[in-house]
């Protein structure tokens, strides 16, 4: 890889030679995913960024890179400040910059790396906007990784719950009860959803790359290279997907012309509406139809999501034991590969669901710290340690996050306040009963509550949803103090991850997936939802203060406990076994 400057050189004279004075570079691929191929990492390729979120615009004189409240302190050590200026995409939106900036400049942008609504901002700041045929990253990325090839695979019946006829039959009784002739799929977890298949193209999340138009007939025109197709995934989808290349795909939109086509201004590219308008489609802007219902868990998926947890939680728990007793001296790296090493251990076991965020002391307080050879910490006695990271299981998807301290004197005080408040506010949200209708967003102060009666704050949500062995980060629902008019339905998941951050100091984390389920009331006409506990794994009790729960709180806690040491105790070594027990011990037993 060539230096950050000569990168940005390169960058400026492909512009030039495109007659465009500046570009917009997203960090998405084709698909709009979070996690992309090693081919699509284009934003990391030109800024050494390497967050999950972000973007960078580029003129002839300045450039930036953007991102929010987790990834600021990231950037500011990995992005070249000589280069680049490093901004909060909030506090400085990349298109009040480049209005700023580049008032009068042509603005060049990817049209398939931009949803419609992403592209919004730009235009209504009154951007003069240049469409490239031909990315100019691509360009001058020489050593660009091959797009990836892997097979794709059916997702059985006694995984996903629901065949894909059912699926198909219901969205396109949806589809002609609205008068529309089809809808177009760019989200591969859609497709995925649909179809009941999963790969291997992305990391961390079971995807096959590839775009869908579904029919209101139910049939499907599928967008994939033929070499991830074998016979036996041929048969599964059966007669009603056709199967095209994506070479295809410009001339399958252009004999849509006059019909009336769906598309998700959020979760398609603006290359799709642009591409359909030239042929003379009806644009029906709408959200992706797939979206909701695989938000809601069927009885099947969510058996297999608490399958999932149990199998989980085994390996978390050996991992906190070997972290409690022979973790200090270890380095964060090396934490991350024990703890994948103890998940292998499992049955079913595929991969991680996201890399795993392993920061000690001062690391802990970057939000999303990913721990490299460079950045290797050890871990050290007395300090606050910090592991977000997940799994994959054919069946369900995990998230967790604990918080520990690796001892052997005891916490200072204000740690363990912080500690118990972002306890509190976990507890908060988990012992929640609310109404149907409830939106994440009028959930979100419950979590934060005790950490504001102390003057404490985080800036990341407290929580999103998460698929069913797909994506572990899933829309449409969140907890966050950004509004979405989705409300939280019986079989959705959720995480609850409230914390507490003190840059140069420690970070701190707690987090369980939460099952929405119709609460149990005492005969009142209107009905409510609560939540199911997933997640399987004891909080650190070295970090609580006591005095600061109330009874209902120590209540909750205990019999969590008692919960989490009667579903995993039996998995354990008798040595675990006698770890855990203490782990799990009542509040009041110390």
């Amino acid at each position: 890889m060539t230096d950050a400057p000569t990168r940005l050189h390169a960058l400026r004279e492909t512009l030039r030679q495109a007659s465009v004075d500046g570009f917009i570079l997203p960090r998405g691929d084709e698909h709009l995913g979070e996690y992309v191929a090693p081919c699509a990492e284009r934003l990391a390729w030109l800024t050494d960024f390497t967050g999950s979120a972000g973007m960078a615009t580029v003129l002839m004189e300045r450039a930036a890179v953007f991102s929010d409240g987790r990834y600021t302190t990231q950037m500011e050590h990995q992005v070249n400040g000589l280069c680049w200026e490093r901004l909060h995409l909030r506090e400085t939106p990349p298109a009040q910059w480049l209005a700023q900036h580049g008032a009068n400049a042509r603005i060049g942008y990817d049209p398939r790396l931009l949803s419609e609504n992403a592209l919004l901002p730009f235009v209504q700041a009154g951007l003069t906007l240049v469409p490239l045929a031909h990315n100019p990253v691509d360009a001058i990325w020489t050593d660009r990784p091959l797009p990836p090839c892997t097979p794709c695979l059916e997702q059985p019946l006694e995984h996903s719950g629901t065949d894909s006829a059912t699926k198909r039959t219901t969205l396109a009784a949806q589809l002609r009860d609205s008068g529309e002739d089809c809808v177009v799929l760019s989200d591969p977890a859609s497709i995925a959803w649909l179809l009941n298949i999963r790969g291997n193209d992305v990391p961390y999340t079971p995807l096959s790359l590839c775009f869908a138009i579904v029919h209101a007939d139910a049939t499907v025109s599928l967008f994939i290279d033929p070499v991830k197709l074998t016979t036996r995934t041929r048969e599964w989808m059966g007669e009603d997907v056709r199967t095209f290349t994506p070479d295809a795909l410009p001339a399958q939109l252009a004999a849509l012309a006059g019909r009336r086509v769906q598309v998700d201004p959020a979760a398609n590219s603006v290359w799709f509406i642009q591409t359909l308008e030239q042929a003379g489609a009806t644009i029906i802007r709408a959200t992706d139809p797939c979206t909701l219902p695989k938000a809601i868990k069927n009885p099947v998926e969510q058996e297999g999501a608490r399958r999932a947890h149990e199998r989980d939680a085994v390996a978390v728990c050996r991992f906190l034991h070997w972290l409690d007793t022979e973790g200090v001296g270890t380095g964060e790296l090396e934490a991350t590969q024990r703890l994948d090493a103890f998940r292998k251990r499992c049955m079913d076991y595929r991969e991680e669901s996201f890399p795993a965020i392993s920061g000690s002391g001062p690391n802990g307080a970057i939000i999303h710290y990913r721990v490299t050879p460079e950045t290797d910490r050890i871990l050290r006695h007395n300090e606050v340690y910090l592991i977000d990271s997940g799994a994959q299981y054919p069946y369900g998807t995990t998230d967790i996050t604990r918080t520990v301290w690796t001892g052997p004197e005891q916490p200072d005080d204000d740690v363990c306040d912080a500690f118990t408040r972002v306890l509190r506010g976990h507890i908060a949200l988990a012992r929640a009963h609310f109404p149907y209708g409830t939106t994440g967003h009028a959930l979100d102060a419950l979590a934060r509550q005790a950490l504001w009666e102390g003057g404490l704050d985080y800036d990341h949500g407290t929580g999103h949803g998460i698929g069913s062995y797909l994506s572990v980060h899933e829309g449409p629902c969140n907890i966050s103090t950004h509004y979405r008019p989705v409300a939280l339905e019986a079989g959705m998941i959720v995480s609850d991850e409230p914390g507490y951050y003190r840059p140069g100091a420690f970070g701190i984390r707690l987090e369980n997936l939460l099952l929405v389920q119709p609460a149990v009331t005492n005969g009142e006409s209107r009905r409510f939802l609560a939540f199911e506990v997933l997640t399987l794994a004891p909080f650190d009790r070295r970090l609580i203060a006591v005095d600061m729960l109330n009874s209902t709180e120590i209540a909750w806690l205990d019999a969590y406990h008692a919960r989490v040491f009667e579903q995993v105790a039996p998995h354990l070594d008798k040595v675990g076994q006698t770890w855990l027990e203490a782990a799990c011990a009542p509040l009041r037993a110390r």
